[in-house]
């Protein structure tokens, strides 16, 4: 109760017509930047924590949390209008959210995915005001081992759930992903790997310039290739649509928990982040659904899961964050840098040395939800007015956007160049039927497994015994096996129906 009472008072003292004005801007610039390729939720805290340096501490963080909130559920909008993501956590928003647009069911889309992710990030707020202690223990128990399952887990099952036809497609794009994570300087042993001389890859390859070269390219590809170019209708009964969106939300109050559970659960382990939850909440939605065979065919089940999860995920994310200094998320870890540019420790000590500051920033989180109900409803319509205009004029535009995004993260011409070697890779994978998903997945998780697992066997004197004699790991192995297994019997089970 006492911890409810200081989030509670926390949030009183920040309304103040400065603060709502400030976060309705930083929400709106957040969506915008989630929203186009390139710019993701962590590019926009990064830029933005140079330019609060002499800004008050109370404002400082009014704005990136904005920024960080409405970055997470800007990647739905394009992923839903484009099927390309804005952020590597709509990436399994794509998968029904397009679908839904492709059926005229845009606006409403968009809709049910921002009360999707209202719910999931106010859920996350919750937990980070009253459940952060216990959330954390559960944290610490995870070592090398387990983080490795967990990452070789997320990869598994987003490439048993992307692949449009045969499982083993969308494993493969995993292991490519994998291979592309790969070539860099091994962090653990400093050897240079696959670099073949070249030093720009020395650092390895950036998610952004590969995440854009495997969506927007090949849709621009596409869309200049394509002589009869899909055309899009609007839903045209509005006052229908928002019945429905409020209605759709509260049947699927199930998925609902169930997707924000698993963000806040994924989202309290250092590093993993929203991209993870956003997959696992995806995968357990549809195994644990009725309506299986909707799902990639435009379900709003499949579109509520992954925004639930990982706006969830914001607040599991920053439990580890404030409490252990260890952040949960790659926005969270730029977040951490701007704490320490503020003065703010975290760790164990941090209600000692910086007393109702976690509340503070609960309450931060709870008031960027409002805004981003705000900013949502405002810029819900407008936005679907993208599916009107026709490809031939929006597509150089989305290419437009895509090269400044990949060029602005390192001002480097070698990330232009990745972006055009994947775009033509994306695109002939994808006329095999390939999704782009389980690649990034395995391009953005690849060093977690790689380094987990050889640290794992470093630990343990190159035993693999650790893998069954630890719960949480041995948990993971059999939920491994019994998807493998799953997938195995379900593609025999389809062959054997069509012969």
């Amino acid at each position: 109760m006492e911890n409810l009472a200081s989030f509670i008072s926390a949030f009183i003292d920040l309304l103040s017509i400065n603060v709502i004005l400030l976060m309705l801007g930083s929400t709106a610039l957040g969506v915008i930047i989630g929203a186009l390729p390139g710019l993701t939720a962590t590019m926009g805290i990064a830029l933005l924590t140079g330019l609060t340096y002499n800004v008050p501490l109370e404002y400082t963080f009014t704005i990136l949390m904005g920024v960080y909130v409405g970055g997470i559920y800007g990647g739905s909008i394009s992923a839903i209008l484009l099927n390309i993501p804005g952020t590597a956590s709509a990436a399994a928003t794509a998968l029904d959210g397009h679908q839904l647009a492709l059926q005229g069911k845009a606006e409403t889309a968009i809709k049910v995915t921002r009360l999707a992710s209202i719910i999931g990030t106010l859920i996350g707020v919750l937990a980070l005001a009253l459940l952060a202690p216990p959330l954390t223990k559960i944290a610490l128990q995870f070592q090398s081992t387990e983080f490795f399952v967990l990452a070789l887990f997320g990869v598994l099952i987003c490439g048993s759930i992307a692949a449009e036809d045969l499982s083993i497609k969308g494993w493969i794009g995993g292991l490519i992903g994998l291979s592309i994570a790969f070539v860099k300087i091994d962090n653990i042993e400093g050897v240079a790997r696959f670099t073949f001389g070249n030093p720009n890859l020395l650092s390895g390859i950036s998610v952004i310039p590969a995440m854009i070269g495997f969506y927007a390219i090949p849709e621009v590809i596409k869309a200049f290739s394509n002589d009869d170019p899909l055309e899009v209708t609007e839903a045209k009964d509005i006052s229908t649509e928002k019945v429905n969106v409020l209605m759709t939300v509260i049947k699927k109050f199930r998925v609902i928990v169930q997707s924000a559970l698993i963000g806040l659960g994924l989202g309290a382990l250092p590093g993993v982040g929203e991209d993870v939850a956003a997959w696992v909440s995806y995968d357990t939605a549809k195994k644990t659904s009725k309506e299986k065979e909707k799902y990639g065919k435009g379900s709003y089940e499949g579109a509520i899961a992954p925004e639930v999860g990982n706006n969830a995920a914001i607040g599991g994310a920053t439990i580890p964050l404030l409490t252990l200094g260890v952040p949960g998320s790659p926005p969270a870890a730029v977040l951490l840098g701007a704490l320490t540019l503020h003065g703010i420790r975290p760790g164990p000590m941090i209600n000692i040395e910086s007393p109702g500051f976690i509340s503070q920033i609960a309450a931060l989180i709870l008031l960027a939800v409002v805004a981003l109900w705000v900013v949502g409803v405002i810029l819900a319509k407008p936005m679907t007015k993208i599916l009107k205009v026709p490809k031939v004029y929006l597509m150089p535009i989305v290419a437009a956007l895509s090269v400044i995004g990949s060029f602005a993260i390192g001002l480097s011409m070698f990330d232009l160049t990745m972006v055009f070697i994947f775009g033509v890779l994306g695109f002939f994978l994808s006329k095999m039927a390939y999704s782009p998903a389980p690649i990034v997945l395995g391009l953005i998780l690849g060093g977690m497994i790689d380094e987990t697992f050889r640290r794992s066997l470093i630990a343990h004197n190159g035993s693999f015994s650790s893998f069954f004699t630890r719960p949480i790991a041995l948990i993971f192995l059999i939920l491994i096996v019994l998807t493998i297994a799953k997938q195995i019997f379900d593609n025999r089970k389809q062959v054997k129906s069509k012969v």
